[in-house]
């Protein structure tokens, strides 16, 4: 096995876009290419996706301490989250938006009532652990966070900032970033 390095001196940047599922084996990739501790920006407009991936990309950030700044670009919903509140930094713009719901089983598959049960009581207690933990990492009040999950709601970026559980920033290049791009202006001047 060959130890990852990084691709470059620069900071990496990982777009995390659409449903969290689809483009899962990307994106842990890209998150392992952060050295252990390291530093990355990840730009969130995703809708979501499945719970298990979303708890897959939280624990990669986690478990290897990365220092995370999530960025919602666009949407940040339901599953997509988790992987945001394990950001060290959180920024949203004015027009950010999150929407907390209650997890959501669908299968396309014919199963036997034992297996839909067990489905049924498993998710149930995800969406506790899930709920919690999601609480754990804002570092905010779990009954606040079940309310915007029991009414479905959608959270603005200033909503998100006002509750204390995020940075709220204009449109204009992000302060980690000035110098990754004064170096390559000075680098295109040398050539």
């Amino acid at each position: 096995m060959t130890e990852r390095e990084p691709e470059s001196e620069s900071l990496l940047e990982i777009p995390l876009v659409g449903d969290l599922t689809d483009g899962a084996a990307d994106l842990c990739d890209k998150l392992l290419s952060v050295p252990p501790g390291g530093e990355c920006i990840i730009y969130f407009d995703s809708l979501g996706g499945n719970p298990y991936t979303a708890t897959a990309l939280t624990s990669l950030i986690l478990l290897r301490g990365l220092n995370a700044t999530g960025v919602v670009a666009g949407e940040c919903s339901s599953a997509a989250l988790w992987p945001f509140a394990a950001c060290r930094r959180r920024l949203v713009t004015p027009f950010s938006v999150m929407l907390f719901h209650p997890m959501k089983w669908q299968s396309e598959e014919n199963v036997a009532i034992g297996e839909a049960a067990e489905w049924a009581r498993h998710f149930t207690q995800l969406e506790k652990d899930m709920d919690r933990l999601l609480a754990d990492l804002f570092g905010y009040q779990s009954e606040k966070i079940q309310d915007w999950v029991r009414t479905n709601r959608y959270v603005t970026g200033p909503e998100l900032a006002e509750a204390g559980l995020a940075e709220l920033i204009e449109l204009k290049p992000l302060d980690a970033l000035k110098k990754y791009i004064a170096a390559e202006v000075r680098k295109g001047q040398k050539r």
